[in-house]
Order: structure tokens, then C-alpha cells, then sequence
């Protein structure tokens, strides 16, 4: 899981087994931010539209732009959705995260390393973004 702001910047990034369902693991990701504020949105696929995950970022002042689910009654207008074509932002920083070769094929054995790994590869970004 990566967040990035406005500009592609990476803002936190949380790894873990890829069993669990993106919804559980908006907090950790949120959590684990390298030391910025929460932002005041948070753009996410359809795996993203949930009530619960709402009101709990809502108690934090986030709000959560996502599309609809198929099966979902309750929507939210199209106004704020027009802001999810800003996500290819975080297609493009997730594609310069696999231009590092340890980040790509996953080399590590330990969850730990590779965290370490990607935080290594997010820094990286962060001064070519800086010093561009």
C-alpha cells in the first residue's frame, strides 16, 4: 500500500501479506507516514467504498473519494468522483517504484527487509522529485 500526495511524492507506504483486504489496511498505511499530516483526501479504487471505512476516516477529517461497488445502494455524487482521475498519480509512482530491481521481483525473504527496500526506493523518489 502507497500513498502519495498531489504531485506523486510518496507519503507513506505499508506492507504486508497479500491475503488481507485493501479496507483493513487504510489505517496502517495512514499510521506509517514518514512524518506528514493526514491528508484531507484520499483517492482509492472500488475495493475502497465501504460505510465503515468512511465513518472511520470521516472521524479523522478524511474524506474518502472511491467508486462505486456494483452491489451498492447508497451512492455519493459525481461531484467528488471526478476527482479519481487524478489516481493515475499513483499508477505512475507505483511504476517508478518498479524500476528498482529489489522492489520489482521481490528479493527479500523477510517482510522487514523489503519494507526497508521500498522505503529505500520511496526516498530515492523523493530526492529526484526534490532536486528536479
Amino acid at each position: 500500500m502507497i500513498m502519495v500526495d498531489a504531485s506523486g511524492m510518496p507519503l507513506a507506504v505499508h506492507t504486508c501479506s497479500a491475503r488481507s483486504a485493501e479496507v483493513t489496511l487504510v489505517q496502517d498505511t495512514l499510521d506509517a507516514s514518514f512524518g506528514m499530516l493526514f491528508p484531507e483526501r484520499l483517492i482509492g479504487d472500488k475495493a475502497y467504498d465501504s460505510d465503515g471505512l468512511d465513518v472511520e476516516l470521516a472521524a479523522l477529517g478524511i474524506e474518502m473519494i472511491a467508486p462505486n461497488r456494483r452491489n451498492r445502494r447508497k451512492t455519493q455524487d459525481g461531484r467528488p468522483l471526478r476527482r479519481f482521475k487524478r489516481r493515475w498519480k499513483v499508477e505512475r509512482t507505483i511504476a517508478w517504484l518498479q524500476s528498482f530491481r529489489r522492489v520489482r521481483t521481490r528479493d527479500e525473504v523477510k517482510a522487514e527487509n523489503f519494507l526497508g527496500m521500498v522505503q529505500l526506493a520511496c526516498l530515492v523518489i523523493l530526492l529526484r522529485l526534490l532536486v528536479a
